[in-house]
């Protein structure tokens, strides 16, 4: 029989920042390469549509590795299979030192997405179990503050030792390597909250899980994270070229701190959830990043850099406050034994928006242009935004109703 053993209170209320800081960097090193497509096609002559490919190999290793073990670490406990996702981040970097071209950065990207799942699901459980009771919604908080912080620091970062340091394809994957090792410490140190009693049970895939307790929320919930991780795709893939080819904007560290905008942006709309509530805050969160997807796509037709950063700022914060509401709501119904199995197939459905829809975007642009294709693209997601906002509204009327 397997017990999860959540602190009581009594471990230092320290440990849960630790383990942020240790999701944060594994979240890091997915994004390092964002300012950089541009330097490897130049280096390896690649198209742009070659980058989305790049960029998508790595949402099919996140989703592999939430399918094939999204609920091990409910089984085995969160140590290993954080250990597990530092060491994939790890020979992620190394391939990315080798510059050996298309085939090792593509092995590369898709040990980085083996890496991102593990963490998805582990990291955000871990940290939420190791926060002692009276600060389980801090914890909340800074685990999805983690996820997106960390991948909006790994352009910032890239970008800025690209443009201004030497090595500008090395550099960053040595500070990854760097961080990667401090994290492991940690780890090891950080408290196990999984327990059994009797023999473990044999590793297994464990496939896509949505218990019947959580069927009414997870819809609604996985569509709004779709949405809001397709814009975060199309930032992270596309915007660095978009810069670069339209607003003829080539400093990688400005291609970094646009992306960080949009990420830093998400990590204030998860704070604003606390002020209006789980289900308020993913109705309002479709609403905002409607208006966000709006702006940024007056600025691909205007060709606007300050309307990108508008965009960017306001998206994000729809897209922050949707994902947290989200995953509160999820979390909160998922029963307890199959917690970590079913935030790992919410994170399934998240990153499909991550890399389909920029795949998308990229084989369009080869025939409209990258203008074209990502107006396109804005308006899809737009439709979307608004259908998820209008089946939340009708849900909340009905509850109001029912009381």
């Amino acid at each position: 029989m397997r017990v999860v053993d959540r602190n009581d209170g009594r471990t230092d209320g320290r440990a849960y920042l630790a383990a942020s800081g240790v999701f944060a960097t594994g979240m890091l090193g997915t994004t390092l390469p964002t300012p950089l497509y541009g330097l490897y096609r130049e280096q390896f002559g690649f198209s742009e549509f070659m980058v989305t490919v790049v960029f998508a190999v790595y949402a099919v290793g996140v989703i592999t590795a939430l399918l094939v073990a999204g609920g091990f670490s409910d089984v085995h406990g969160r140590r290993p299979l954080l250990l597990g996702a530092l060491a994939l981040s790890a020979l992620s970097a190394v391939c990315f030192l080798f510059e050996g071209g298309l085939p090792l950065l593509f092995v590369g990207r898709v040990l980085s997405g083996f890496s991102a799942g593990l963490f998805s699901g582990t990291g955000t459980v871990a940290v939420l179990e190791i926060a002692p009771e009276n600060q389980r919604g801090r914890a909340g908080l800074a685990a999805t503050a983690a996820n997106m912080g960390g991948l909006g620091l790994g352009p910032l970062i890239s970008g800025l030792l690209a443009e201004y340091a030497p090595w500008p394809l090395v550099l960053p994957f040595l500070l990854d390597l760097g961080l990667i090792a401090v994290c492991i410490v940690i780890v090891l140190l950080l408290p196990e909250t999984v327990s059994h009693s009797g023999l473990r049970p044999p590793l297994r895939p464990q496939g896509l899980k949505v218990p019947h307790e959580v069927h009414d929320v997870f819809g609604p919930c996985a569509l709004a994270a779709f949405a809001g991780f397709a814009l975060l795709g199309l930032f992270t893939a596309v915007a660095p070229a978009f810069l670069a080819e339209t607003l003829g904007e080539r400093n990688l560290a400005v291609a970094g701190a646009v992306v960080l905008c949009l990420f830093c942006a998400s990590t204030c709309g998860q704070v604003l959830m606390d002020r209006v509530g789980a289900r308020g805050a993913l109705l309002w969160g479709c609403v905002v990043l409607v208006l966000g997807l709006l702006a940024i796509g007056a600025a691909l037709y205007w060709e606007s850099l300050a309307l990108l950063i508008v965009g960017a700022l306001i998206g994000g914060v729809g897209q922050g406050m949707a994902f947290r509401a989200a995953l509160t709501q999820v979390s909160s119904a998922a029963p307890r034994q199959y917690q970590g199995a079913t935030i790992s197939t919410f994170f399934v459905v998240a990153y499909v928006g991550i890399s389909l829809p920029v795949v998308a975007v990229g084989a369009l642009a080869l025939g409209l242009g990258l203008k074209d294709a990502g107006l396109l693209f804005t308006g899809g997601v737009v439709l979307m935004v608004a259908g998820v906002a209008v089946r939340v509204r009708r849900s909340l009327n009905s509850s109001v109703t029912l009381s």
